[in-house]
């Protein structure tokens, strides 16, 4: 066989690869996609069409449990923003979803605390057994939209600690209010699916 035929052969070869390891992927992604979830476009991965756009109304499945997209809080502190979710699934237990779009798509699910009578400030905190060390404090300016129980548009203030690498706990205060407290667990993308039910936004 003449070098250039066994050229031909081997690009031939390498050509062939490469589609059937497309072809592969394609078809591993769509088997481990859960029913009803979103084609790539519209991924948790990808913040342009995934949690950054959700609105008062969408499903949220986030792990195995179902949500409803009660209402969104948009905040912005200098250059830095941020998205927070309600979330609503009958159980009467007040949840959120935060979302920041930074380096990498960082998704926490919060979960209430209404009975919790620790205060912010300390450089650690104990709460259910566990405890957390301080992280960040700020303030930040809102838009509120949907049934948040907000005004419109006001200022928050926060403060966040962390424990471990995925467990967090919030204190935030929205106006004169005060501090509401959350425990929040940090989520991978794949553990969310979106099913938008309010039309594209």
């Amino acid at each position: 066989m003449s070098g250039s035929a066994m050229y031909l052969v081997g690009a031939l070869a390498v050509l062939v690869a490469a589609v059937v390891v497309i072809i592969v992927r394609a078809r591993l992604r769509a088997a481990a996609r859960p029913d009803g979830a979103l084609p790539p476009g519209r991924s948790a991965g990808q913040p342009g069409g995934g949690p950054l756009r959700l609105a008062p109304g969408d499903r949220v499945r986030i792990q195995a449990r179902e949500y409803v997209v009660s209402g969104t809080v948009r905040l912005v502190e200098g250059d830095w923003s941020w998205v927070q979710h309600l979330l609503d699934d009958d159980s009467g237990t007040r949840h959120r979803l935060s979302v920041e779009d930074g380096p990498e798509l960082e998704l926490v699910l919060w979960t209430a605390e209404p009975g919790a009578t620790v205060t912010p400030g300390a450089p650690t905190i104990d709460l259910g057994g566990r405890r957390y060390t301080w992280a960040e404090t700020g303030q930040a300016r809102y838009t509120a939209t949907g049934e948040t129980g907000l005004a419109s548009a006001g200022t928050m203030r926060y403060h966040d600690y962390q424990s471990g690498g995925t467990a967090r706990l919030s204190f935030e205060a929205y106006g004169e209010e005060g501090w509401r407290v959350a425990r929040g667990d940090l989520l991978d993308p794949a553990d969310l699916t979106i099913r938008p039910t309010s039309g594209e936004h």
